[in-house]
């Protein structure tokens, strides 16, 4: 009985060993990965925020509030990628001018690093209507483990991807973060016709002028998730000429999360290092030592003088 007893722990033993690293270096990694399911509101507000307001035909300061709308579409999700949809919508509240700014993205990327896959109808919808993107760089996530270095991200803007330059570690909310920095040139993003009068230009009838954003976008990021748990937006846009000349403000804004978001993602992140660490560290680290006991306990058995039942 207990050379027989010896052998099952021998064999149970070497079975957790083997285990062990197959759970950390196989099974983990298809196990940590971006939810298909996600559904997340996020907010964002910008004070002494300055923008054309369409319905005044005039340049407007004010506070903007910002809502982001994130949901994962199941039914196109893939093996390998997660499809997400997001829809912005920018409230002014001090002049009481609702929906200033609204934009959807349809959204595909790799659920195990976070970057762009151009597929099931990947587009971005703002005020000159919808756009097919190929979509490049971090979408939503940075990858799980960030490392200190350069990322390219999708800037929605411009659909196109910009380096993300790390720029030190900080801490937010008691939490330890990277921060990278993106900086946007001038771009044209879209074409537009305004009244000559408006634009501060002799003569009647509409101009056609293009709007011309640049930006820089900080991202506070917890490396070991992936998660964003920070963001401010400073963007510049005007409307200019054909002849280069800046004629007025289209938008020019500092957004940044409101702290109640800042508060839920830095949770998020908490809990998804907590899951993480039981995948990736927790179980493996059980798995091999109580592999390596139950190994030493069989073999004591197996070699302990006495009666052999």
């Amino acid at each position: 009985m207990r050379r027989g007893l010896g052998v099952v722990l021998v064999g149970l033993g070497a079975f957790l060993v083997v285990l062990a690293p197959l759970l950390r270096f196989q099974v983990a990694d298809k196990l940590v990965q971006a939810p298909a399911n996600q559904y997340s509101i996020t907010r964002l507000t910008a004070e002494n925020a300055q923008y054309f307001s369409k319905r005044d035909l005039k340049v407007l300061t004010g506070t903007l509030d910002i809502t982001v709308t994130t949901r994962g579409d199941v039914k196109d999700a893939k093996d390998d990628h997660v499809v997400w949809d997001q829809f912005t919508n920018a409230n002014d509240v001090t002049n009481n001018n609702p929906q200033i700014s609204m934009t959807q993205f349809r959204s595909a990327f790799n659920k195990y690093n976070g970057q762009g896959v151009t597929c099931c109808g990947t587009s971005v919808n703002s005020g000159s209507g919808a756009q097919p993107v190929q979509l490049q760089g971090q979408i939503f996530l940075f990858p799980f483990g960030v490392e200190k270095k350069t990322y390219q991200v999708f800037n929605t803007d411009t659909r196109k991807a910009y380096d993300a330059t790390f720029d030190g570690e900080d801490t937010v909310n008691g939490l330890t973060v990277y921060r990278f920095v993106q900086r946007i040139p001038p771009t044209p993003i879209e074409k537009l016709s305004a009244p000559a009068s408006v634009l501060g230009m002799k003569g009647t009838g509409d101009i056609q002028v293009d709007r011309v954003y640049d930006g820089v976008n900080t991202f506070w990021v917890e490396p070991t998730t992936g998660v964003p748990v920070k963001q401010e937006q400073q963007r510049h846009e005007v409307l200019k000429t054909a002849d280069g000349v800046e004629r007025m403000p289209a938008l020019i804004a500092t957004a940044s999360f409101t702290p109640e978001t800042v508060g839920e993602l830095v949770q998020t992140a908490r809990d998804n290092m907590a899951q993480i660490t039981l995948i990736k560290t927790t179980l493996p680290l059980v798995a091999l030592i109580l592999g390596l006991a139950l190994a030493v306990v069989g073999v004591w058995l197996l070699l302990r003088p006495g009666r052999v039942d």
